[in-house]
């Protein structure tokens, strides 16, 4: 993983940017929405999704942690490479824990779930928002904690709108990103 996706993942960013990608992917033919998508911490990071079905069954990706399982699913897809990327010695795995995220310590995962909740151009801004956020921290600029301070702040400080256009969004973007830019400079003061 690189810079950005660690900070990310430290924040919790990352999942919430997914909560959105699940919804868009899933919402409109399946009926999934923010109440059905649920994030829960999983340390040992083996289990990847999960999906429960209406009678109550779930079933689950599960590999160890090794980004060069998805590689491989992009440059076979549709088929599977038979070399086994992330394969799980069963006889070692002794546990799978999960708990739900504390939403006060990650911020960023509340942030995304009520931008994705509002619409529109709101998830676009945040990502904006963000980008320019953990750039700042990268950069030295602005502590860890401050990442979501920055994202919402920034986010405070303009619309969401309707987008009928790329353009529009491209627009929401930008304004998102010169709004946390500035939130950082009012910062460093």
């Amino acid at each position: 993983m690189g810079p950005k996706i660690t900070v990310d993942s430290s924040t919790l960013m990352n999942k919430g940017l997914e909560v959105i990608e699940a919804v868009e992917l899933f919402g409109p033919d399946f009926g999934v929405g923010y109440d059905q998508v649920d994030v829960v911490v999983h340390p040992q990071s083996v289990v990847h999704s999960m999906v429960t079905f209406s009678d109550g069954a779930t079933i689950a990706q599960l590999s160890m942690p090794d980004m060069r399982l998805p590689i491989g699913y992009a440059l076979a897809y549709p088929d599977r490479l038979r070399t086994p990327f992330g394969a799980i010695d069963w006889g070692s795995l002794r546990r799978l824990d999960f708990e739900p995220p504390d939403l006060g310590a990650f911020r960023c995962l509340a942030l995304a779930f009520a931008a994705g909740r509002e619409g529109g151009t709101r998830p676009a801004q945040l990502s904006g928002a963000n980008e320019v956020a953990v750039e700042g921290f990268l950069a030295g600029r602005i502590r860890w904690v401050d990442i979501p301070a920055v994202v919402e702040a920034a986010l405070e400080r303009i619309e969401g709108t309707n987008p009928d256009s790329v353009d529009v969004v491209l627009e929401a973007d930008r304004q998102a990103r010169t709004a946390a830019a500035r939130v950082i400079e009012e910062l460093e003061r």
